[in-house]
């Protein structure tokens, strides 16, 4: 659905709402300009549409022609401040480069991170988007719009606000909320976060409007319907502990549930497909960011953001890839014991690996039993990159020996949606990334069962996710040969997969309600690791119980420290010191400093309207 992804070049209404831009510049909303488009030209039917089209352009996490912003800070998978900044990966690169990933993973961060300053300019720029739909939809003279068209621009523009605002209150939970009636010509746009926590009753009211008025057929795939508003007012709610309220929602999406081409929801056959160019969209989409590549746009429709997160190579194809390396603890989290997870004992012995074997050097990967969905998450060596070849990849002392798996595109799929460089190197690739689908639906909705008591009924949820993983069809296999992959797979699994239900004495019934609790948290880091939202999972868990994320943050630091320091020993140098005495405070950590340039632009005679959050400088 390219016309829904593709850039929209817009230079009206140049809003500089204090938090997103100050100065209004012809770039904010371009790339490479090809004319100027003034109102006239966008207060119609057609003018509008392309509006909404540019806040859907934003979903990405690239849109801005800022050369100051690095899309890679902004891209929707979040890799620094969603799966860095926890337990699953380590930033990748050099020990002296990127020091700002470095910053959100040890803790060390201030007000002044680029990281958080980009994240928070895009934020409101993608808000300024959904905005600038709503005001052009109310200066279009009547008739152009049928009443109900005119509803549906409408709730696609509060569905697209409410969720960029949501991603920001995620970031720093205290935000200031920003609607259509914020304008630089009217001089409110210093636009406070006070009283703390406000927005977030602001950003349910978008989402209810959206459920409420949105249909549930579209004509493309990428536009959100009912269902999708109903998915994310529910994750909004989960954000906030407020599970009662998103109970019944998950369950009526569960019961009722239908995309946009009414396909009722339901899970992928097999988990690798979720990740593949040529099964987007299918019945456990909810909703997704439609990236497309190959279409004259250098890239910078599709992943542009995770440009380096990927191996170096597979095979004999370069991907240049460096950074967002998945931590010790992540792989070890897919251990199984009698095809269960390990829970308390999982990180004591790892998976075996190739940090400390040199390149030229035979490896056996780990005979132990392990969750399928390991190998279609992380590169291991000696396994199977797709259909590209064995992973040889050289470790990297300073971020571990695995690579990210689910951005890596198929050989068979290159071309079309599959790839394209940026700026002759850099590779992009078309692969969507689902904000929610079905299994996330399934998982929440566990997790309200699970305090409300019905433990059969939210085992029964975590089972469906898990027989998925289970399906011996959805394992990786070996090559027929390994020196020509063109061979296609064997009948043998890669590794020793083992995955049970909760069942019998295993069951959530059996074991009672603090077990089923961790088993749905343990299973959400499975299903969901490495796509950036990790983080804000342990955030919410911490408003239900606090200290909960400084525990899992404050056991998993110096235990990864001590695997690194056991597998290369030597000077201080062969360490991972960017966590070594690493510490995250309670209270502190488990939400973000507002930016501080933010803070001073917002300054009034009075002080500033923005109000940095609790112990950050």
């Amino acid at each position: 659905m390219k016309n829904i992804k593709n850039k929209i070049l817009i230079t009206t209404g140049c809003l500089a709402a204090s938090f997103a831009i100050y100065s209004c510049s012809k770039s904010f909303l371009e790339r490479q300009p090809v004319g100027q488009i003034n109102t006239l030209t966008l207060d119609n039917k057609a003018g509008v549409n392309g509006l909404l089209i540019g806040a859907y352009s934003m979903l990405d996490g690239e849109g801005i022609n800022d050369w100051l912003i690095n899309t890679s800070n902004t891209s929707v998978w979040n890799p620094w401040a969603g799966s860095v900044a926890s337990d699953d990966a380590h930033k990748g690169g050099g020990y002296g480069n990127q020091g700002e990933r470095g910053e959100l993973e040890n803790k060390s961060y201030t007000a002044q991170n680029v990281i958080l300053g980009d994240r928070w300019k895009f934020a409101y720029a993608a808000v300024q988007r959904a905005n600038e739909a709503i005001r052009g939809l109310n200066k279009v003279a009547a008739g152009q719009f049928t009443d109900a068209e005119a509803l549906q621009v409408k709730a696609e523009a509060r569905f697209l606000r409410g969720y960029f605002h949501l991603e920001a209150a995620k970031m720093w939970r205290n935000i200031p909320f920003v609607d259509e009636t914020i304008t630089f010509s009217a001089g409110n746009f210093k636009v406070s976060n006070q009283p703390a926590g406000y927005a977030w009753a602001k950003i349910e009211d978008d989402f209810k409007f959206a459920v409420d008025n949105l249909t549930e057929a579209k004509t493309e795939y990428g536009r959100a319907n009912k269902w999708a508003a109903k998915a994310l007012l529910a994750k909004t709610y989960m954000q906030e502990n407020k599970l009662t309220a998103a109970m019944p929602i998950l369950e009526d999406i569960i019961a009722n549930g239908v995309n946009t081409k009414g396909i009722h929801f339901d899970l992928q056959p097999q988990y690798e497909e979720l990740f593949r160019t040529n099964n987007e969209n299918g019945p456990e989409s909810v909703f997704a960011v439609q990236m497309s590549v190959n279409d004259g746009g250098e890239g910078r429709n599709g992943n542009e953001g995770l440009s380096f997160n990927l191996p170096s190579h597979a095979g004999s194809k370069s991907f240049g890839g460096w950074g967002h390396q998945p931590s010790f603890n992540l792989v070890n989290a897919f251990k199984t014991q009698n095809g269960l997870p390990m829970f308390g004992t999982f990180n004591d012995v790892d998976v075996k690996n190739n940090l400390n074997v040199a390149d030229g050097d035979p490896f056996t990967p780990d005979a132990g039993t392990l969750d399928p969905r390991l190998d279609w998450t992380v590169t291991r060596r000696g396994l199977p990159i797709h259909d590209w070849g064995l992973d040889d990849n050289s470790p990297n002392i300073s971020g571990g020996p695995y690579w990210g798996k689910k951005p890596i595109y198929w050989h068979s799929e290159e071309g079309g949606k599959g790839s394209e460089t940026i700026d002759g190197w850099q590779t992009a690739t078309g692969i969507n990334f689902n904000i929610v689908r079905f299994a996330d639906v399934l998982l929440m909705a566990a997790e309200c069962q699970v305090e409300n008591g019905s433990l059969q009924t939210a085992a029964d949820y975590v089972n469906r996710v898990r027989a998925r993983a289970a399906n011996p069809a959805g394992f990786l296999y070996k090559y027929v040969n390994d020196a020509d992959v063109t061979q296609g797979f064997s009948a043998t699994p890669a590794a020793n997969y083992d995955v049970q239900l909760y069942t019998g004495p295993n069951g959530f019934v059996a074991k009672g309600q603090p077990y089923a609790r961790e088993a749905v948290r343990f299973e959400r880091r499975l299903e969901f690791a490495m796509e950036g939202g990790r983080f804000f999972d342990l955030q919410r868990w911490d408003l239900a119980s606090p200290g909960y994320m400084a525990n899992v943050l404050n056991t998993y630091i110096p235990q990864e420290v001590a695997k690194f320091e056991a597998y290369l020993p030597g000077p201080p140098q062969l360490t991972y010191n960017i966590l070594k005495g690493a510490l995250f405070k309670q209270g502190i950590d488990e939400i973000y400093a507002i930016p501080q340039v933010q803070i001073d632009l917002s300054a009034e005679t009075a002080g500033p309207t923005l109000i940095q959050n609790p112990g950050h400088n």
